[in-house]
């Protein structure tokens, strides 16, 4: 088998993979569960790639992520749910109908207009898939006001999106000034949890998570990225320990012989040679 450009030709290589007895082993051990792990992990890794602004690893990992589609997609094939065809075909109509005003006679030149009608539109899909899934027999427990914001977003991206969502019923702060009170509030408690004689973990970590929290609404009142703000620093963190390592190599010696205080000079020379950066 060739590599092609079209895409049948990857659909064609899954199949071969899982096709029994003569697939791939490990391919056709594989889950919905086992393979989940490895979507999300090349989303980030497209993800990285974008940071680093290498269009060739973006290519690959976007190649790799389309290989997580074809794979969950092959493996609901084979359960009689759908198939590739069926995915495309979904996204197709949804972005089509979503966009009245570039496909329909809808007027969307403003952006504040194309978000109502978003929400509209939404709102439709959301009723009919209730209906989809009712007429097939599944089971629709009644959805609170938070559950369609996902469980498996990382942490920080979740805490982000409840509080977006919560902010739509008025549930909110109106002035970014009163969620730094509520850090404030929030790191005294956990001092307070530190300075215990018997410090208790569970107390602890309940603290430190109240306070990220918070921390991500004040991302949230500032119109910034807390996933990307943390990145940054991330970024900036391993450039200044990079800047120790080449003091280190510089003066004959390793990471390990040197002294706290030395990595600290080291670290401080970075910053100041970044403007902080």
């Amino acid at each position: 088998m060739k590599p092609s450009r079209d895409i049948s030709r990857l659909i064609e290589i899954m199949a071969a993979l899982r096709t029994p007895v003569t697939g791939c082993p490990w391919d056709l051990e594989q889950s919905f569960e086992t393979i989940a792990p490895y979507t999300l992990e090349e989303a980030y890794e497209v993800a990285d790639a974008i940071a680093k602004s290498d269009m060739l690893e973006l290519r690959e990992e976007l190649g790799d992520l389309l290989l997580q589609v074809v794979y969950h997609a092959r493996m609901a094939e084979e359960d009689e749910h759908f198939n590739f065809e069926d995915v495309v075909e979904g996204i197709t109509k949804k972005m089509i109908r979503r966009h009245p005003h570039v496909f329909g006679d809808e007027n969307g030149e403003k952006a504040d207009h194309v978000k109502g009608i978003w929400e509209r539109i939404k709102a439709e899909e959301r009723a009919e898939k209730l209906a989809e899934r009712q007429a097939l027999g599944l089971t629709e427990t009644q959805k609170g006001f938070l559950d369609d914001v996902p469980t498996a977003f990382p942490a920080l991206q979740e805490a982000d999106k409840l509080q977006r969502r919560a902010s739509k019923v008025g549930f909110d702060w109106n002035d970014a000034r009163l969620v730094l009170d509520k850090i404030r509030e929030e790191t005294h408690e956990l001092d307070e949890e530190l300075a215990k004689s018997a410090p208790d973990k569970d107390r602890i970590s309940d603290e430190l998570g109240d306070t990220l929290f918070a921390l991500a609404n004040l991302a949230r009142h500032l119109d910034i990225d807390p996933e990307e703000a943390l990145r940054r620093t991330n970024r900036k963190f391993r450039n200044r320990f990079a800047a120790i390592e080449v003091t280190a190599e510089s003066k004959g010696t390793t990471l390990d012989a040197m002294s706290l205080e030395e990595m600290e000079a080291a670290w401080q020379a970075a910053k100041n040679s970044t403007n902080g950066e």
